[in-house]
C-alpha cells in the first residue's frame, strides 16, 4: 500500500465521477459503484455487529467475512479480477453447518428480533441481500465471478443463523411469527 492513502481529500471526485482500480473512471451512480458500495456498507454493518459481546466462535468467522468482504470490493472496484473463489463460499458452508448444528428445528418463520446482537445479524442479513441484488444487477451487463455471487447469497443464509445462534445463547428462544395471533386488538 505504499503511501497510497496519506491524503485522502483529493477532489477527483467532485464532477460526479470515482476512479477504480484499473485507473478508469466511472460515474459515481454506476451499478458497479453502487454494488462496491453495498458491499461497503455489508461490511461496515458486520462491524457494528462485532462491536457486540458475541461468542469467538461466531466473532471469528464474522472477521473472516469481513476480510473477504474488502477482497470482493478489490474484485468489484477492478473489472475482469476475481478474488472470491468456491473455497470461501465452501468455508461459509462449513461455518453454517457447525453453528446451526446445535439450534432446534424450525417450525415457524422467525421475525427479525430478541437481543441486540440478534436483531444486528438480522440487519446485516438484509444488506447483505440488497448487496447480493446490486450484484446480481451488475452481472447482467458485466462479467462478474460466480463465486462473488454464490458468497453473497450464503452469507445471508450465515447471518440468519448468527441471529439464532445469539438468541440462544442468550437463552432466549427465537421470535417466532405468529399466525394465529389476535389482529383485531
Amino acid at each position: 500500500m505504499g503511501h497510497r492513502l496519506s491524503k485522502i481529500v483529493t477532489r477527483t471526485g467532485d464532477a460526479g465521477t470515482t476512479g477504480l482500480g484499473d485507473g478508469s473512471r466511472v460515474a459515481k451512480d454506476s451499478q458497479r459503484i453502487e454494488a462496491i458500495g453495498e458491499v461497503d456498507e455489508l461490511n461496515s454493518t458486520l462491524g457494528l455487529l462485532l462491536s457486540e459481546t458475541l461468542s469467538e466462535p461466531c466473532a471469528a468467522v464474522l472477521i473472516d467475512v469481513q476480510h473477504d468482504l474488502f477482497d470482493l470490493g478489490g474484485e468489484l472496484s477492478i473489472p475482469g479480477h476475481f478474488a472470491l473463489t468456491d473455497a470461501h463460499v465452501l468455508r461459509l458452508d462449513v461455518a453454517i453447518e457447525r453453528l446451526n448444528a446445535d439450534l432446534s428445528p424450525l417450525k415457524e418463520f422467525i421475525l427479525p428480533g430478541g437481543t441486540r446482537a440478534a436483531s444486528l445479524a438480522h440487519i446485516a442479513r438484509t444488506v447483505c441481500r440488497r448487496a447480493e441484488r446490486a450484484l446480481v444487477r451488475l452481472a447482467q451487463t458485466e462479467a462478474l465471478s460466480e463465486p462473488a455471487r454464490k458468497y453473497l447469497n450464503r452469507l445471508s443464509d450465515l447471518l440468519f443463523v448468527l441471529a439464532r445462534v445469539q438468541n440462544r445463547e442468550a437463552k432466549l428462544g427465537d421470535v417466532l411469527w405468529r399466525r394465529d395471533r389476535d389482529r383485531d386488538a
